[in-house]
């Protein structure tokens, strides 16, 4: 019977670091300090190192990360956010959360992303549906950052913010930044199966602004002021708890060494399958975290089958885009159909992707696939 390859291989990544990870918790459980311990504080400073900011704010969630910069923005009724329709819904939830509306744009085939053409777009249909544009949420989809100097000249331009959405991404680089650094709000996840993940839920944002350091860790507290008796402002429960923080500590020192062996198996997937599919592009000067390695296939839903059968798991990131998707048709789309977002959700198929893939079952992979092509 054919042995079924994992599609994330969390325990290998485990078994490098197990024992680290359970001494890290075990300092948990002998201080007690469940609910921002000093793990908490230690992470978010580290993180921001890492990422070449100021300020690192830990929150409950990736979800919650997008959230907290649209309130303390004061994002509301009559607001447009700029998103792409081809990602996962908290891009777009979050904003309906905040009071303001969604439009969406298109992205690019090539990189995944959204474009300064399609925001443009996405601005000049939110004033004609009688909006007030005012950010926009780029999202850095499967590991590769979006291209923000042009961005940024069209939010210049029009004056909106920038919201990173790097859910994918962190781990990632533009040039000599990392992602983290390259706007002036960025967010992200640590959900198990991201570049860097928890055991459980957890989010951040990162960014460079004193103020808005000081709004975020308010909101996250129930809108603490100068106790947490003293409420300021309108704020949500959304903390990074102790345990996670430790998790997270651990393995954040192999980061950059995961996200190396990450490109060396995307490059490898790309030599081989090149000539049987459309394979990801990497901007020149970007490094990917490589969140997912995605081919662009036709007839993918057969293929999938013929991997599936064959012992390699895949996965469709997305099969509806979010202005297809019944809770979000009502709201404005850019001009057109948003036809590469469409095209990719028929598309796209996701390989195995992590960094303990063994040269024999990246070939395994590469040799399902061509036999499934031909």
């Amino acid at each position: 019977m054919t042995s079924r390859l994992p599609f994330v291989d969390l325990q290998a990544q485990r078994r490098r670091i197990g024992a680290r990870m359970d001494e890290a918790l075990a300092r948990v459980l002998a201080h007690g300090q469940f609910i921002l311990g000093p793990e908490v504080k230690e992470l978010e400073g580290k993180l921001a190192a890492f990422s070449g900011v100021k300020h690192c704010i830990g929150c409950a969630n990736g979800t919650d990360a997008l959230l907290l910069p649209l309130m303390a923005w004061g994002i509301g009724p009559g607001d447009a956010v700029i998103v792409p329709s081809f990602t996962f819904v908290a891009s777009a939830e979050v904003v309906v959360l905040a009071g303001a509306t969604p439009v969406f744009v298109d992205v690019d085939r090539g990189s995944f992303n959204m474009t300064a053409e399609t925001l443009e777009l996405g601005i000049l249909a939110a004033r004609e549906a009688g909006l007030t544009p005012k950010v926009a949420m780029p999202v850095d989809l499967f590991g590769q950052p979006v291209d923000f100097a042009s961005l940024g000249r069209v939010c210049s331009k029009y004056g909106l913010k920038i919201l990173s959405d790097a859910a994918q991404s962190y781990g990632g680089a533009q040039g000599n930044r990392r992602v983290g650094s390259l706007a002036p709000a960025t967010s992200t996840s640590f959900f198990p199966s991201k570049p860097l993940g928890t055991y459980g839920d957890g989010g951040a944002i990162f960014t460079d602004d004193d103020g808005l350091n000081d709004l975020l860790r308010s909101i996250r507290m129930h809108g603490q002021g100068i106790d947490k008796y003293h409420n300021a402002r309108i704020g949500l429960n959304s903390r990074l708890d102790t345990m996670q923080a430790a998790v997270l500590l651990q393995k954040l020192d192999i980061l950059e060494d995961e996200i190396a062996t990450r490109d060396r198996v995307a490059r490898r997937y790309s030599e081989a399958l090149d000539d049987v599919c459309e394979v990801p592009r990497v901007a020149s000067g970007n490094v990917s975290a490589w969140a997912q390695y995605t081919i662009l296939i036709e007839n993918r839903d057969g293929i999938a089958k013929a991997l599936d059968a064959a012992g390699i798991p895949t996965a469709i990131y997305y099969p509806i885009p979010l202005h297809r998707q019944e809770g979000y048709r009502h709201f404005p789309i850019a001009k057109g159909q948003l036809a590469v977002s469409e095209e990719l959700a028929r598309l796209v198929l996701s390989l195995p992707m992590h960094p303990y893939l063994t040269i024999a079952d990246q070939d395994r992979v590469i040799a399902a696939v061509r036999n499934a092509v031909a």
